[in-house]
């Protein structure tokens, strides 16, 4: 594959050389695409684009070559488990310079500063090629792409909501004489990381898994603290992401054996150190799969990210502390990636775990914290450290429930809008009831870290011998709207507490909706040839809209990202002229000051020119 380095070669011009030198090969994509030997047209050798089945990167259905290799869009998905969202990304690794990039990426590696030769004679091992670019992606250790932010504002670079594609980002890195680009969360690590890889030929694709535990410690078990009221305590380090994002890279795995041979889990989003720098993976999906969590590299990280257990805690003091909720099924939901040749979502959970709850599940669990030295009771979900004896103050739920709760949501939450919620508590039991209810609502990052505190109310609540209650509130906009963060995420917690001295907690993530983009072509799409296209926004906000600016994106497109004045009017219109054929993406990013980005796009097939 393109990982092979000869000083003073521009890869690129020498790729669209050989290309227009040959009469079957019209340019660096169609020599891709057709995966045909042309080797003997260049004076270097690049194995990946001959595509031989003895290739560690070869993946035999065109199809999958096509969508891992040449597309240069795609979809990420982010959100909540129960409200999975799409957003579109530009790739962009056939655009100008690209390619030059990517191989400056491995040149600033700290790997090739040690060690130049080595470095060099290593680039033909996509195991290698892509743990270093890894590492590379963020900026933690080397001077790498990206500066991840994740607090705080964003006044001395740009919001990482606001970036739609990795074209941008990787040019003003290179441009800026390699100084981090700031600032990126763990979609932009993954999207940009994805552009290089396939720009280096490596098929790649982007992973979200829903609710992603981040184990500090890896003992498979993720411990919230919150205090009486349901307000989340800092004790610990391990945290729950609404979702994560990453990559996976298709290769074989010689350093493991064949069994091991497939998609491969990259993450370059600077979460923990592995061997001393921010680096994680590859760590093989059948590694994960099968519970093989000793294999490298960092396979332990990425089981425990979609397999730990959950355990919410209520701290009284520092002395006394009770266990309240447990959920060995929480985590690793709904993992996803884009579907080959179209934007739907496809689950592929069942490439990390066998199915929740599961007898071969259980089994690999067990042998997953055998191998990590973590002991169990022999229960999932009753987990000590190791070498560490529970607490004589950490109580234990004991028994049957008697009480059981839920928060649902009355109407889709849109911003601008009150949200209104119903809180459904259930008596168990034959016995009346007296409960104190204590609601909360907080302003959240996607890593459901809290920001700010948004609503906070008691109730006492009289049930009935087995009796349903319905509790409503709500949370106004004027209560949310000076607190939202640009996530538009709010966390709601309701800790119920029974005289008999029962504790119930239920929780409710909820996503505010964007308000309605349209986008529509106003004509055919042609190479070269201008064509008018419309947008369309529908303010939700009581408040007058202003100074809001339109960004507008997409490979074979654009040559440059467009901006727009600010807009009086709902409707914009714009002119595009396509200079690439074949099936594009068309983004639209509205940025106003009112409320985060509202982001749109359309996939156009562009006609090749008259």
């Amino acid at each position: 594959f393109l990982a092979l380095k000869i000083a003073d070669v521009n890869w690129q011009s020498k790729l669209n050389k050989a290309a227009h030198h040959t009469s079957d090969y019209s340019s660096t994509e169609e020599i891709l695409r057709r995966g045909q030997p042309f080797t003997k047209q260049l004076s270097f050798q690049p194995a990946c684009l001959i595509l031989l089945p003895d290739d560690d990167v070869y993946m035999a259905n065109e199809k999958e070559r096509r969508e891992y290799v040449l597309n240069d869009s795609g979809i990420i998905f982010q959100g909540l488990e129960k409200h999975i969202q799409e957003e579109a990304w530009n790739y962009g690794q056939f655009e100008e310079g690209i390619l030059d990039i990517s191989l400056a990426i491995l040149d600033r590696s700290l790997n090739h500063r040690q060690d130049p030769a080595v470095d060099v004679s290593n680039r033909n091992n996509p195991i290698y090629v892509s743990r270093v670019i890894s590492a590379m992606v963020n900026s933690n250790d080397e001077k790498g792409v990206v500066e991840g932010k994740w607090k705080g504002k964003y006044r001395s670079g740009t919001n990482p909501l606001q970036w739609s594609g990795s074209v941008t980002i990787l040019r003003k890195w290179y441009r800026g004489r390699y100084k981090p680009v700031r600032y990126g969360q763990c979609w932009v690590f993954a999207g940009v990381m994805c552009t290089v890889l396939r720009s280096l030929g490596i098929p790649t694709r982007v992973i979200t898994n829903f609710n992603s535990a981040h184990d500090t410690n890896i003992n498979l078990s993720i411990d919230k603290y919150i205090d009486i009221s349901g307000k989340t305590l800092d004790l610990t380090e391990d945290s729950v992401w609404n979702f994560h994002v990453w990559n996976e890279c298709w290769f074989t795995r010689r350093d493991l054996g064949s069994f091991y041979d497939g998609w491969q889990v990259l993450d370059a989003t600077p979460q923990e150190k592995s061997k001393g720098i921010y680096q994680c993976g590859p760590a093989s999906t059948r590694a994960i799969k099968e519970g093989h969590v000793n294999l490298d590299y960092d396979s332990s990280f990425v089981f425990a990210a979609v397999n730990a257990d959950y355990v919410t805690w209520i701290h009284y003091s520092k002395k006394r502390k009770e266990r309240i909720y447990s959920d060995t099924k929480k985590i690793g939901k709904f993992i996803s990636t884009k579907a080959v040749g179209t934007n739907s979502r496809v689950d592929v959970t069942a490439n990390y775990k066998y199915p929740e709850g599961s007898l071969k599940e259980r089994r690999v669990y067990k042998k997953a914290l055998k191998l990590l030295g973590v002991r169990s009771t022999g229960k999932r979900g009753k987990i000590t450290r190791p070498r560490r004896r529970p607490s004589a103050a950490c109580r234990q739920p004991a028994g049957k429930p008697t009480i059981s709760g839920k928060l649902i949501l009355n109407a889709s939450p849109v911003i601008g809008q009150d949200i209104l919620l119903t809180l459904a508590l259930r008596n168990l039991i034959s016995d009346f009831k007296t409960i104190k209810v204590k609601l909360r609502a907080s302003a959240i990052l996607y890593t459901r870290k809290p920001k700010a505190e948004i609503l906070e109310l008691s109730r006492s609540i009289k049930l009935g011998s087995e009796e349903v209650k319905d509790i409503p509130f709500k949370i106004s906009y004027s209560q949310y709207k000076n607190s939202l963060t640009d996530d538009r995420k709010i966390l709601v917690t309701a800790v119920c507490k029974t005289k008999q001295g029962a504790s119930l907690l239920v929780e409710k993530d909820i996503i505010l909706q964007d308000p309605f983009l349209t986008i529509e072509v106003l004509g055919p799409a042609v190479v070269h040839e201008p064509v008018n296209v419309q947008v369309t926004f529908t303010n939700p906000l009581s408040d007058v809209v202003t100074d809001c600016v339109l960004r507008v994106e997409g490979s074979g497109l654009l040559k440059d990202v467009a901006r727009m004045g600010p807009m009086e009017s709902s409707t914009v219109e714009f002119e595009i002229i396509p200079y690439k054929s074949g099936t594009r993406q068309l983004q639209v990013d509205l940025v106003c000051k009112h409320f985060s980005d509202i982001k749109g796009f359309v996939m156009l097939d562009v006609a090749p020119a008259q």
